[in-house]
């Protein structure tokens, strides 16, 4: 007889780590194709769907869960070693330990939504039930699978990256982001993959019949969502404007080395002065990446802030450029991975206070500071870190001939909720950004997949918001975006470059500015409260039976 963990073939543990590998594929193109992550994603979340319904009980749905959970993340963020290792200078083998642990505390919420299905399920996973018991199943599982992608983005800080909404930035879910946003795609999404798991377990053409009906209830949510995508969200506002975004491409190991700084600030200057095609193309904003300055305003030398000054004036443009800030307050000294602009015509640089500057609000754990009881981690590492102080969340935008500019750094944009925020009008009614601008440098993590997929995740901003968001990377991915999410242009990766680009700002509320999470976590607790009170009454009938 096969053990419990087992069934004929490849046994169960291995299925879901091939699985939860294939899904770590599907948060931005290369190997699959861009039109084949959607349904690879719910395919193999199906997978894991079946074997929660299952299993024999919480416990062992939730190893079913943390072995798919451990496999997406060692896979799809394996990039982290890059930083450890190449520039960190953490032993390789220290560096792959560091990452599977990791991957193995992100991997609890997988097994926290497996677990918490097959509680709610027990009494009635049988295959042999009516369509609505289904149709309950799938949503206990969706609501279950929402809630933890919920937690694991909110939770010590947060960490959304490889939420399988992610994976629907293009698809038949994709125009259900305006109204529901990531984390109501994920929603979608693992409704669909429970609704294949149902259908895998039937038995017979009744109960066939019965799991028909909830793919038929999926099929007919991304047949709306596709009727959906015409609906025009926001308007126009004010004059285009012409927009150039710099990839200076410097290596990260020359990035903070003193002895390259001077090399790198003039080769950046050169590309950022680059001559327009024509005389009607002449940027008004050149936007530039995060640490295009690596050391503290006033630390610069002032050649460099004259050089600065003068490419404004020469290019007649607005300069948008990140460094880290310090500013000093009544309370002390504050440090922030910050922005700042040059006009044409400014005669001193932005030293800030009483100058526009933008202080970033969502910092990186470890690399913008340190959780207490890791210090001993990040004194094994050779990275310039730092202990910088919070922005506020709301922050004034850049007002730029008529358009608002709410700028974000790096990993802020990874966080639906928190960018939404900057679109709403401000508490005296004025409107919030027009357009959505974000600075990164991923030159930490090489030419790897987490380019692809941080291009993915402002995709789904530009969906969210109906905003037209720009990417200023120092290695990539530098794009435009439209407010539908579709790439107008794009720069090659860890080559350096200009694109050039008119973009139109637009302003009006979609329904995720105007409700945020609350909606679908709402949608996805009714579901697990559903769950939970048909499981208890169907646990009653039982003992009254016996």
């Amino acid at each position: 007889m096969a053990s419990p963990g087992r069934r004929r073939g490849v046994p169960i543990w291995l299925r879901v780590l091939l699985a939860g590998a294939i899904q770590a594929l599907c948060f931005a193109p290369g190997p699959l194709p861009a039109w084949s992550l959607p349904f690879v994603q719910i395919a193999s979340l199906s997978v894991l769907a079946a074997h929660t319904w299952g299993a024999r009980g919480p416990r062992q749905a939730a190893g079913y869960g943390w072995l798919f959970g451990l496999a997406q993340f060692s896979v799809g963020v394996y990039w982290l070693t890059i930083s450890m290792h190449e520039f960190g200078g953490l032993a390789l083998p220290l560096s792959i330990a560091a990452l599977l642990l990791f991957a193995a505390a992100m991997a609890l919420y997988a097994a926290g939504a497996c677990a918490l299905t097959a509680w709610l399920c027990a009494a009635h996973k049988n295959p042999e039930q009516p369509a609505w018991r289904q149709i309950l199943n799938a949503a206990a599982w969706a609501g279950a699978w929402t809630l933890f992608e919920w937690l694991r983005g909110t939770l010590f800080t947060g960490f959304t990256w490889l939420n399988i909404g992610y994976a629907h930035a293009e698809g038949m879910f994709a125009a259900w982001a305006p109204f529901i946003g990531v984390y109501g795609l994920a929603w979608l999404s693992a409704f669909a993959a429970g609704a294949i798991a149902l259908m895998a377990r039937a038995k017979d053409t009744t109960h066939d019949r019965s799991a028909a009906a909830v793919i038929a209830l999926a099929l007919a949510s991304g047949l709306l969502g596709i009727a959906w995508a015409h609906i025009q969200w926001t308007r126009p506002v004010g004059d285009p404007l012409l927009v150039r975004l710099v990839q200076p491409a410097t290596p990260q190991s020359d990035k903070f080395d003193p002895a390259r700084f001077l090399t790198a600030q003039e080769r950046t200057l050169r590309l950022a002065g680059l001559p327009p095609k024509g005389p009607d193309d002449r940027p008004d904003l050149i936007v530039l990446p995060e640490t295009v300055l690596p050391i503290l305003q006033d630390q610069v030398p002032d050649p460099i802030w004259q050089s600065w000054l003068a490419l404004a004036d020469r290019m007649n443009a607005a300069l948008v450029l990140g460094l880290p800030l310090h500013t000093r307050t009544t309370t002390g000294d504050r440090y922030t991975n910050g922005a700042t602009v040059i006009h044409p015509g400014d005669t001193q640089p932005p030293l800030v206070p009483g100058h526009w500057h933008y202080d970033k609000h969502h910092l990186v754990p470890f690399g913008e500071f340190i959780p207490p009881g890791f210090h001993w981690f990040v004194r094994a590492l050779k990275i310039p870190l730092g202990d910088f102080n919070r922005g506020p969340l709301r922050q004034p935008p850049l007002l730029l001939d008529g358009q608002a500019l709410a700028v974000d750094i790096c990993y802020e944009d990874t966080f639906g909720e928190e960018i939404a925020a900057s679109v709403r009008p401000d508490d005296t009614g004025a409107p919030g950004a027009s357009i959505l601008v974000n600075l990164s440098n991923l030159a930490w993590f090489g030419n790897t997949w987490a380019l692809r997929q941080h291009l993915w995740i402002a995709r789904m901003r530009a969906l969210e918001t109906a905003r037209p968001v720009i990417r200023s990377t120092n290695t990539g991915m530098t794009a435009a975006i439209d407010p539908t999410g579709e790439v107008r242009g794009m720069l090659d990766p860890a080559v350096p470059g200009v694109l050039d680009v008119e973009v139109q700002g637009t302003q009006g509320l979609t329904p995720y500015v105007r409700w945020g999470n609350g909606p679908i976590l709402g949608w996805a607790l009714l579901g697990l409260l559903l769950a939970a009170r048909y499981r208890g009454k169907t646990t009653r009938e039982g003992r009254a039976a016996s």
